[in-house]
């Protein structure tokens, strides 16, 4: 079981950096446009020769929020892990220990199946994508491989949820 933990829990860690890397790429393709448009006022405006060439490139938009998929889809494991994301504790804390187990046995199991059928139906999407050629206006690129990355994301998360559960599990039979 801890190796599976293990393997689980290193597989958000990288999902994670990777997630990093795209914000980074989204931050230098963004700055990059700007700074590229900013050229091409000064050009306009002082008409200086090295700059005559200097353009935004077209499907900035496009790239940016293909990283932004990246980087919020494979975040959520990791957040998964550490238990990053919001939760109200407020009438749980007042329960007994073995009920707040069981409270939050409920809720993985509820989670993990939430993010497994979206894991499935994310699959099935990208299938229809695929077939069907949705791309992206500017840059053509085809949206079906971020919604396979959107479905690896939510298979990786439904795996936390699956070692939470077995690890509550244990809990509540051990009390």
């Amino acid at each position: 079981m801890k190796q599976f933990e293990n393997s689980v829990n290193g597989m958000a860690r990288y999902m994670y950096y990777i997630a990093g890397l795209a914000i980074v790429f989204m931050m230098v393709i963004t700055t990059t446009d700007v700074a590229l448009r900013f050229c091409v006022t000064l050009y306009a405006t002082f008409k200086w020769p090295f700059m005559e060439s200097w353009r935004p490139f077209p499907g900035t938009y496009d790239l940016v929020a293909m990283f932004g998929a990246v980087a919020a889809s494979f975040a959520m494991a990791h957040t998964t892990v550490e238990a990053g994301h919001v939760a109200v504790k407020l009438l749980v804390r007042t329960l007994a220990e073995k009920t707040q187990t069981i409270f939050k046995l409920t809720t993985d199991t509820l989670s993990g199946i939430l993010f497994g059928v979206l894991a499935w139906r994310s699959v099935i999407y990208a299938r229809q994508l695929k077939e069907s050629g949705e791309v992206s206006m500017t840059m053509e690129l085809p949206f079906h491989p971020f919604v396979y990355m959107l479905a690896f994301s939510a298979l990786a998360v439904t795996l936390v949820f699956l070692v939470e559960i077995i690890k509550d599990i244990n809990k509540v039979l051990d009390k």
